[in-house]
């Protein structure tokens, strides 16, 4: 898992040893925090709300919801909640149409969050079960929620801007090719992730 600083850095320094580009990364930048976020259905609603519009945006239409809703959303109330009904609550038709998917699979027990198969490639094929929900969203899910400790992201546009940096690769890569790069490095892929994003976002010490 990659949910505490001590599971992270032992992830980490496994990778250091494998790849020394890490280790150098770790040098200049330091180790990352863990993210952690809860694990339950509302992580993946408000990743729905949250979908293509500022954090700022995504709290008010979350917010809205919320009051509308309640705060551990009532999944039956959205089930047959109509546009007009959603819209009121900040979501916008497609997004209504996403979260009245979520909740239906939710509801009816085909997409249990208690209970995701242990199967990292069989949890992401249940999660994409949801409109809306891409393989992207599915694995940061699973990163930050669940921690396991290899799900890689290898999609995320900051992940194959800073590993093409990390690795001295002359542009952006492809998510296949990061594929690539990325399977000496199992099982400690997510940690990976991790540090291209601390990395990207954080200035040299």
């Amino acid at each position: 898992m990659v949910q505490t600083q001590a599971s992270l850095d032992a992830h980490l320094d496994a990778l250091a040893a494998i790849e020394p580009a890490f280790a150098a990364v770790i040098e200049t930048h330091g180790r990352p925090a863990p993210r952690v976020r809860p694990c339950t259905h509302v992580t993946m609603l408000r990743t729905i709300v949250g979908q293509q519009v500022s954090v700022a945006a995504a709290d008010s239409m979350w917010r809205k919801l919320a009051d509308r809703f309640g705060e551990d959303p009532d999944l039956e109330a959205m089930m047959v909640a109509d546009d007009d009904a959603m819209r009121a609550a900040g979501l916008s038709s497609q997004k209504a149409g996403y979260a009245r998917s979520l909740a239906r699979l939710v509801h009816e027990g085909e997409v249990d969050f208690r209970h995701l198969p242990e199967d990292d490639e069989a949890a992401i094929a249940e999660l994409t079960r949801i409109k809306g929900i891409g393989r992207w969203s599915a694995e940061i899910y699973l990163l930050f929620s669940e921690g396991r400790p290899d799900v890689f992201p290898a999609g995320d546009l900051a992940v194959q801007v800073e590993l093409a940096k990390i690795l001295k690769r002359p542009e952006r890569p492809p998510e296949k090719l990061v594929r690539q790069w990325a399977e000496p490095w199992s099982p400690h892929r997510g940690a990976a992730a991790i540090l291209a994003w601390h990395s990207y976002m954080v200035p040299p010490m």
